[in-house]
């Protein structure tokens, strides 16, 4: 997608060095490491105020060399979202979002008494519901969960967290916000830390990874998250198992006891289905709106409202989209990079402020189409899904 500020990057090469994805210097391997205070303050997502820039520091730990003007441009910025947010009533912070999941908690009934029907459209039907209900808890809950915008409260941020992400995810609290909130947020698109190469699975084509892989998705991610509960503490480890273990036992056994499934087997490829409905999107989603951006090197990274411009995409609108993944993952991605701690229906009532704000100081404000991005993906996926990403060059900002 073509910067609007063509002069403020430009790619310096593919050759990415051992100390720019942090192998070889060990401060940089320390940097992300959990518990540290730096990545902790940009865990916690926006707060009101200039502090929102004072923090921005190298993972190495030695302060950038202040750039007042960029630092007010986000404190501006800052400034105009809190007025937004201070006369947005509780409905609009946070009531909206929970009324969708709440929603979705609605329909299970319908969709696992669907299942029940010999025919073809009720049954699809139940299909259908099950699939949608379970990518907006999982995806929508789980990412408004791991950034406390479903309350105001941290220790009710805490139980939907075990909630959404352990019980309805299948996957561990501590490492999903360790990931998504400290290092790709507070990272975005830095190499080697938040530069989305989670998402890279170099030994697939273009074919199986972009049509056939996302199938697995279902099967892959409590995989993982048992394989990344060796570095928690066993308390949690032992929670999230039991957790894990709950959902998806309650799952397979609505399917028998109420859906009427005769075979084990056939619960299990119902829940396989359901689960992996809406799997293609997401893993699109996650691709398209950071891989191909700019990228760069850990010490040299810009500020963070360049940051988020420049290595961050939004998507257009889509009904199914927007409800099943939220705002801040498909239209509104480039204002909640800036405010994480926003719920879906604050980023996209702030979207013309900061759309209108970016443009007005002559900062990209990266937008495509998913069909657009798709067939960029197809064409260009040795490039960008199996190559080491290029390092952008700053120009005429620092």
């Amino acid at each position: 997608v073509p910067l609007e500020d063509g002069d403020l990057v430009r790619p310096r090469g593919r050759q990415v060095n051992a100390e720019v994805r942090g192998m070889g210097d060990p401060s940089l391997r320390g940097a992300a490491a959990p518990g540290d205070s730096r990545t902790d303050a940009m865990a916690e997502g926006w707060e009101p105020g200039p502090a929102l820039v004072e923090g921005d520091v190298t993972p190495g730990g030695a302060p950038q060399r202040a750039r007042q003007p960029e630092e007010a441009l986000m404190t501006e910025l800052s400034e105009m979202v809190q007025k937004v947010v201070r006369s947005s009533s509780w409905w609009e912070r946070h009531g909206v979002d929970i009324s969708i999941l709440a929603c979705s908690f609605l329909l299970l009934p319908a969709g696992f008494l669907c299942l029940r029907s010999a025919q073809a459209i009720p049954f699809l039907a139940g299909v259908l519901i099950l699939g949608v209900v379970h990518h907006t808890l999982t995806v929508k809950g789980s990412h408004l969960a791991s950034h406390n915008a479903l309350t105001e409260s941290k220790s009710w941020g805490k139980v939907w967290a075990i909630f959404f992400i352990e019980l309805c995810s299948a996957f561990t609290v501590e490492q999903a916000t360790y990931n998504h909130v400290k290092i790709h947020h507070g990272y975005t698109n830095v190499i080697g830390l938040g530069d989305s190469s989670t998402w890279k699975l170099p030994f697939l084509n273009r074919y199986v990874y972009m049509f056939i892989a996302p199938l697995a998705v279902p099967v892959l991610t409590p995989l993982v998250a048992l394989d990344l509960l060796r570095s928690v503490e066993w308390k949690a480890a032992l929670r999230t198992l039991c957790c894990m273990v709950l959902g998806l036992y309650c799952h397979y056994w609505l399917l028998l006891h109420v859906s009427g499934f005769q075979s084990p087997w056939s619960a299990l490829l119902c829940m396989l289905l359901t689960r992996s409905l809406l799997a293609h999107p997401y893993i699109h989603v996650n691709i398209f709106q950071h891989i191909g951006l700019p990228m760069f090197a850990a010490d040299r990274k810009p500020k963070r409202i360049h940051l988020m411009s420049l290595g961050v995409l939004n998507l257009p609108r889509n009904a199914l989209l927007d409800w099943s993944f939220g705002h801040s993952l498909i239209s509104c991605h480039v204002e909640h990079h800036l405010f994480p701690s926003l719920s879906d229906n604050m980023c996209l009532k702030i979207k013309p402020i900061v759309s209108q704000y970016l443009k007005q100081k002559k900062l990209p404000y990266n937008e495509d189409t998913y069909s657009s991005r798709l067939w960029l993906f197809l064409q260009r996926y040795e490039e960008l899904m199996v190559h080491a990403p290029p390092i952008t060059e700053l120009v005429g900002i620092q």
